[in-house]
């Protein structure tokens, strides 16, 4: 699943994390790709990015295996994740002139052999090559839209993007998921944009909104995520909430892996290491 909106502040990274967290602690195993050259979700969920530590940035520019890179999260076990370092912030311009630029962390995935139920890639707010290699990597889109009165500025270029990957790159590429955040049912304004939004996509659209929450913005300060950080606050039963939806709608989709990436389970819905744990994830879960 690709977390993808080129408007920053919109709860990106703090949906990832708080997601991938949310599948873990129901028994799956959930990888997290902090494409993110500010490497925030890689603070949210513990993890050291320090310029030294081997990151995302060493396997898509120096074709290092991806389980090199991977770490896992102390707090919530079924959880991993691949750190992103500030030499991500250089990556767009060295891709460029590298082979197969779009496809590189398509090919890492594809090479990882640990079995995971999904992976989760937070991409940087932009549109760049970064969140290219994640839509040629991915399955599936999800866009965290923020309940405000600039919501939908902007989603018709992102939808653009996801046409040109789909018709070029990507086949499978499609948006199955759009999240609600930061929504404040005080205000007239969170209302007609939760609205807007639904009436604009109401198949992809979650039942779930995640409301504004102190304990959401706290959580990455102490290196983890709501859920470990208060687990009985609104944010984290809110992220629990959406976690199910998108576990569920999962179990109602039937992959052809020998269709997709190659022969491949695509990231998504469909684990990549065990296909048949899709059910049981799902009841977990409910």
């Amino acid at each position: 699943m690709v977390v993808a909106n080129q408007k920053g502040g919109v709860g990106k990274t703090t949906t990832t994390v708080n997601l991938a967290a949310s599948l873990a602690l129901h028994g799956a195993r959930v990888l997290v790709i902090d494409l993110d050259p500010q490497g925030n979700a890689s603070t949210a969920l513990g993890i050291d990015h320090h310029a030294e530590v081997p990151s995302i940035y060493d396997v898509l520019v120096d074709s290092r295996p991806l389980s090199d890179v991977v770490q896992p999260v102390m707090d919530v076990e079924g959880l991993f994740c691949a750190p992103a370092t500030i030499d991500l912030a250089g990556a767009e311009i060295e891709l460029v002139s590298l082979v197969a630029r779009e496809s590189r962390l398509q090919r890492a995935i594809q090479a990882y052999e640990q079995p995971l139920d999904y992976i989760l890639i937070d991409c940087p707010p932009s549109l760049g090559l970064l969140t290219v290699n994640a839509m040629v990597a991915g399955a599936e889109v999800l866009i965290p839209i923020q309940c405000e009165y600039y919501a939908l500025e902007g989603l018709g270029q992102l939808l653009r993007n996801v046409d040109l990957v789909r018709g070029h790159l990507n086949p499978a590429l499609h948006v199955s998921t759009i999240l609600l955040t930061m929504y404040d049912g005080r205000t007239r304004l969170a209302s007609q944009v939760a609205d807007e939004v639904r009436t604009h996509f109401a198949e992809e659209v979650l039942r779930t909104s995640i409301p504004r929450s102190v304990r959401i913005s706290e959580a990455p300060s102490y290196g983890q995520t709501v859920l470990t950080y208060d687990p009985g606050s609104s944010g984290a039963l809110s992220y629990l909430e959406a976690a199910r939806e998108i576990a569920l709608r999962g179990a109602a989709v039937h992959y052809d892996p020998q269709n997709a990436h190659g022969g491949h389970a695509p990231v998504g819905h469909a684990p990549v290491g065990h296909q048949n744990n899709q059910r049981s994830m799902s009841e977990g879960i409910q």
